[in-house]
């Protein structure tokens, strides 16, 4: 079969120096992406060059530079701590972004669009493991449901401009991903990098204990950066919704957007003792349990995705491993700093 997008192709990575930006970067040069003697370019401006917050540079950006494909990576993440103290800049950002990217990205006529969205579109108690159909089934989790809506807006208008105009606009929603490149930020990381800076520091200055956030009971499944940057790829390449044989939901309607995940969980409890381990962190874990926990579970089932042809390749051991020698490099180059 064709691939849906060619070696001569201009790919705009929204958000391309970010953590899933970067990766994607790296995963599309090396299928040949980007390459200049075929045509290609692979375009990944910097905040200071493009800011996705202001219509009009967008819109002066898209004209001068004309991509062909867009892969809108960018957007406004953090952790509990952080969606709970900034509700409105989370919301804000996030719809100013992917609004003014999906628009004109439709505006000027790109062939193809993938948008990233998130697995906390799903309401707090879904079913396991969390099918595309559950979408807006019932409540969001509290602690990021301002994020969750925007992305949910975002998956929505992707799936409006398909249906009305026929624009050829399609969405994964990957579950937590970690990986090289993550946000290390006490006040901003996600579970697992807030877990790799603690057992390091503790480590490093041969503290008696960690203690970690609420109960360490809810469980979670994690992706590694470069299976999400492979998933991207291989949908780009592959996957029409309009096709005959393109996956449908419950109510026989073709989806346009998949699930993505490693089917691989594990508890928070879990996920400490491992990072403990592989840091060789020789303490105590304690918890505290007048933190929120968050939702107590969350699985993603990825039959769709995997009916057209992915796989996940990296465990989490391993990508753990990967990802703690990758956040001791940029210690040991001064940029991060415990």
């Amino acid at each position: 079969m064709k691939k849906l997008i060619s070696f001569d192709d201009h790919i705009f990575i929204a958000g391309g120096s970010g953590m899933v930006g970067s990766s994607l970067k790296k995963t599309l040069k090396n299928a040949g992406y980007g390459n200049s003697s075929h045509g290609g370019k692979l375009l990944t401006p910097s905040r200071q060059e493009l800011n996705l917050l202001n219509f009009d540079e967008v819109f002066n950006w898209y004209e001068t530079f004309k991509p062909t494909v867009v892969i809108i990576a960018a957007g406004k993440v953090g952790g509990i701590n952080a969606n709970a103290n900034f509700p409105a800049d989370f919301i804000l950002e996030n719809l100013k972004i992917q609004t003014n990217l999906i628009e004109l990205a439709w505006k000027s006529d790109v062939k193809r669009l993938l948008f990233l969205g998130s697995s906390c579109i799903y309401p707090k108690f879904s079913k396991q493991p969390i099918k595309e159909d559950y979408l807006l089934e019932n409540s969001l989790e509290p602690t990021n449901e301002y994020y969750a809506i925007s992305k949910i807006a975002g998956i929505k208008l992707c799936e409006s401009l398909r249906m009305q105009y026929g624009f050829d606009a399609i969405s994964l929603m990957p579950t937590n991903l970690y990986g090289p490149g993550d946000n290390y930020i006490k006040t901003e990381s996600h579970v697992l990098p807030a877990l790799i800076r603690k057992f390091e520091e503790a480590k490093r200055y041969s503290l008696e204990s960690v203690t970690c956030w609420g109960s360490g009971l809810p469980k979670r499944e994690f992706l590694h950066v470069e299976d999400l940057s492979k998933a991207c790829l291989y949908v780009l390449e592959n996957w029409n919704p309009s096709f005959n044989n393109s996956p449908h939901n419950i109510n026989d309607r073709k989806l346009s957007f998949l699930n993505v995940g490693s089917g691989e969980e594990i508890s928070i409890k879990g996920l400490a003792e491992l990072i403990s381990k592989e840091i060789g962190f020789k303490g105590k874990i304690k918890w505290d349990s007048s933190k929120p926990d968050g939702t107590p579970r969350k699985l993603l089932d990825t039959s769709k995705i995997k009916s057209i042809g992915w796989e996940p390749s990296i465990n989490l051991r391993q990508g753990i491993r990967d990802t703690i020698k990758s956040f001791r490099f940029e210690l040991k180059n001064n940029n991060i700093r415990l």
